[in-house]
């Protein structure tokens, strides 16, 4: 709808009609997940038995809280550190990335650019299966010739760090790039003309620039990480991550305890993602 064009009522009316039901139908199956939490029953289910914090704080079973749960409070921790690591990975190499395809002109440039958007387009479980295949055919090779049995290269969290930072830092390299994209190269040439070096005029002036960029794709990065499912199954060793943690216990059965869980993650991904919003606003 293109506000400047006058529309008629009816046409207006279904346009609005139309928003709402999508936000509804985006925000009713989070919502039921998030009151479910506070449910005073066994099952995350109507009729409604009351409201409780139990399945937060309560430390007995069987309504153990998930405050005292150990193993999915390990799950929480290992999912943060991988993503703790695959943001730094996936940062860095953005950033340099933004760099080389930004200011560079280099034979078969867009053959590179191409092949580095490659993984986005590749199903996760695929890329996960092409990991753990080319790495473990590396880890026998080695154990067959020379005796070395290197576990990394199994299954392992070492393993879902490299799947994930794959295709996540591309995801970062886009970020970062498209505000590098306007920065205007001037400022550089005016800092190098008042005795700086490029390093310096590109640490001091450049870098400032794209801080904004560089936070977002960070915190981007570090969601991706901490939600990813697919990939992480396939290359997952004996330290659970998050989500296959939570993927083993809704075999089980659900309890309101993985919807108290889910909410959690709802509340920090929702402000880190306004986070990310904010910092990435153009306040030139």
């Amino acid at each position: 709808m293109i506000p400047s064009i006058p529309q008629p009522k009816a046409f207006r009316f279904l346009y609005g009609s139309y928003v709402v039901l999508f936000f509804i139908y985006l925000v009713m199956p989070l919502t039921v997940v998030a009151v479910f939490a506070f449910n005073d029953s066994m099952f995350p289910s109507l009729p409604w038995g009351g409201f409780t914090w139990d399945w937060f704080f309560n430390d007995t079973e069987p309504r153990l809280g998930l405050f005292h749960d150990s193993r999915l409070l390990e799950s929480i921790w290992t999912s943060f550190v991988i993503a703790c690591w695959v943001t730094v990975l996936s940062v860095t190499v953005g950033t340099t990335n933004a760099f080389l395809f930004e200011r560079r002109d280099f034979p078969f440039k867009n053959v590179l650019y191409m092949l580095m958007l490659l993984p986005l387009v590749v199903p996760g479980v695929i890329l996960g299966i092409s990991i753990l295949v080319f790495s473990s055919t590396i880890a026998n090779w080695l154990e067959n010739s020379f005796g070395l049995d290197l576990m990394f290269l199994r299954p392992s969290t070492f393993l879902v760090i490299l799947g994930q930072f794959s295709f996540i830092a591309t995801i970062a390299t886009l970020v970062i790039a498209a505000r590098l994209r306007k920065f205007d190269t001037a400022l550089e040439e005016a800092a190098q003309s008042l005795g700086a070096s490029r390093l310096t005029a590109v640490w001091t002036v450049t870098i400032p620039y794209l801080k904004p960029a560089i936070i977002g794709a960070a915190i981007v990065s570090f969601l991706m990480s901490f939600e990813n499912f697919n990939t992480t199954l396939m290359l997952v060793g004996s330290d659970q991550p998050l989500t296959i943690a939570m993927y083993g216990r809704l075999r089980e059965g659900s309890t309101p305890q993985l919807n108290a869980l889910s909410m959690l993650l709802m509340a920090v991904s929702g402000t880190l993602a306004l986070m990310s919003v904010f910092v990435q606003r153009d306040r030139n």
